[in-house]
């Protein structure tokens, strides 16, 4: 990734915490287990892995700087997603990846995937949250480092040649940035998730395990 993408695209921004608080409570906490090993793919600042209740958390990301925004016990490994070879066989029993997928080629998300299956556990599950391109084609390409087309259709299918079962696709889970002057009030993040009406929901949710 471009080593300016921090400093542009994706600044720090406290809001973001906000959000992925009210997410950890009003969804991921009801499917992590206090004694599960939680893996962060392309964690960037931590928001997701850092609201992580469990046994052992680990983040992984080519970014260099992002070891000092990890809360303390998150262990972090600076790497690329293609390469987990410094984690134990079968040790990981959520595998998480947000916005991470369309920035990396379909050759390379094959090769996370193979790793991905010597990683996990036996219960081991693999969640995506990123752009749905079905709903987000107008404001895809404005990240530059955005290379691969993704849909939730298309994801799934790919999951599925790769060796993956996809137990539950949210073509529309989230809306597609926090970047607004508008306030971010978890009670309503909680009510979004909730409700059967998406609007501007543009980013989706997929789980999947290997076959």
């Amino acid at each position: 990734m471009n080593k300016g993408y921090h400093d542009s695209r994706l600044v720090h921004d406290p809001k973001r915490n906000i959000v992925w608080c009210a997410l950890w409570r009003y969804y991921f906490r009801y499917r992590i287990g206090a004694d599960d090993t939680v893996l962060d793919l392309g964690c960037g600042y931590g928001e997701f892995i850092n609201n992580v209740t469990a046994k052992r958390r680990i983040a992984l990301d080519l970014w260099p700087n992002f070891p000092k925004y990890m809360a303390p016990g998150v262990e972090t490994v600076v790497a690329p997603v293609t390469d987990l070879s410094s984690l134990e066989d079968g040790c990981i029993d959520y595998a998480f990846a947000s916005n991470l997928f369309e920035h990396i080629s379909q050759a390379d998300l094959a090769t996370v995937l193979a790793e991905l299956k010597r990683k996990l556990s036996k219960r081991g599950t693999l969640t995506m949250l990123q752009p749905n391109y079905r709903y987000a084609s107008s404001e895809y390409f404005d990240d530059y480092t955005h290379i691969s087309v993704w849909s939730h259709i298309s994801l799934a299918d790919f999951l599925t040649a790769n060796g993956f079962e996809v137990s539950e696709i949210r073509p529309r889970f989230l809306p597609l940035t926090v970047k607004s002057r508008l306030p971010v009030w978890p009670p309503l993040i909680g009510l979004y998730l909730m409700s059967p009406i998406k609007p501007l929901g543009k980013q989706m949710l997929l789980n999947a395990r290997p076959r």
